[in-house]
């Protein structure tokens, strides 16, 4: 049997050696470094709609582009 979610739930935990604090609550999730106010918050509706997945994968996709590649037209190539 599983436990409602009714009041928010703070955890610490280490990435790449920095201490983080997970904060789960029934808006969301929310990710900030230990000492710190503000930090990453995801609502369970971004989640569950797929929301939160496009925008990782948008900004993933975006980091990855060279700058060089942005100021090109797509016509570029075609131009003699």
């Amino acid at each position: 049997m599983t436990t409602r979610l009714e009041k928010t739930i703070k955890r610490e935990l280490t990435l790449k050696g920095q201490p983080y604090i997970v904060a789960i609550s029934p808006e969301g999730l929310k990710l900030t470094l230990k000492g710190r106010r503000k930090g990453l918050e995801l609502t369970w509706e971004a989640l569950a709609s797929g929301d939160a997945a496009l925008a990782v994968a948008l900004n993933a996709s975006v980091e990855q582009m060279p700058a060089s590649a942005s100021s090109n037209s797509p016509n570029a190539d075609n131009e003699e």
